[in-house]
């Protein structure tokens, strides 16, 4: 079951989810995608290893795995140019920190971009630990298979703004695609496993 309460404990993996308020939309645009995944590698990656991710017009879905705490601190102390004080400082609250970051700066240039006011996101960020093999492995195909869900697409890997095509391609990318391919122990595996029934009903997030 999700939790937007739990912490984000170092080397653990989570499915995070959020969404947008009300009956706004995050993304109006091609460029509104765009400049929310630059956004994400900048805020997100000092902190955590991004597996997969999905992004709908009202919500997005992401994988993660938070960093190892000796690199949390190294960020932290590059970042805020003071060292890490265990007994002062919290390594959890530091990571969401950085997710605050990365939100509150898409929705101050959503506002700017579309001359609007206020919150753009629900207030907490919904997150499930992973704690086993298979729940990973589960939460990717959840994440991949979110379009066709809420009919935006017939079939995985159709849909432009989620990570199924990317780990499958050559390009360049700051995913971890090699874990992801090595979690499935193959391309083709991966692909097979995409090709199951859509059914949400199980962990729902939303």
């Amino acid at each position: 079951m999700a939790n937007q309460y739990i912490p984000l404990i170092a080397n653990e993996y989570y499915h995070l989810f959020n969404r947008a308020i009300g009956k706004e939309k995050l993304f109006l645009s091609e460029d509104n995608y765009v400049y929310f995944l630059s956004k994400m590698k900048q805020h997100l990656l000092p902190v955590t290893d991004v597996f997969a991710y999905s992004l709908l017009p009202n919500h997005f879905h992401l994988l993660v795995r938070i960093k190892p705490s000796e690199e949390l601190m190294m960020f932290y102390e590059k970042k805020k140019g003071r060292p890490f004080n265990e007994k002062k400082n919290n390594l959890p609250d530091f990571v969401m920190e950085q997710f605050s970051n990365w939100l509150n700066g898409y929705t101050k240039a959503f506002n700017i971009m579309y001359n609007r006011k206020g919150g753009l996101f629900i207030d907490y960020l919904k997150r499930t630990e992973a704690k086993e093999h298979a729940d990973i492995t589960s939460f990717l195909f959840y994440i991949h298979k979110n379009a066709v869900h809420h009919g935006l697409t017939k079939k995985i890997g159709e849909w432009k703004y989620d990570s199924y095509n990317l780990i499958l391609s050559d390009k360049p990318t700051s995913l971890q695609r090699e874990a992801v391919i090595n979690w499935f122990g193959s391309r083709e595996r991966f692909i097979e496993f995409h090709k199951q029934p859509v059914n949400l009903k199980d962990f729902d997030l939303e």
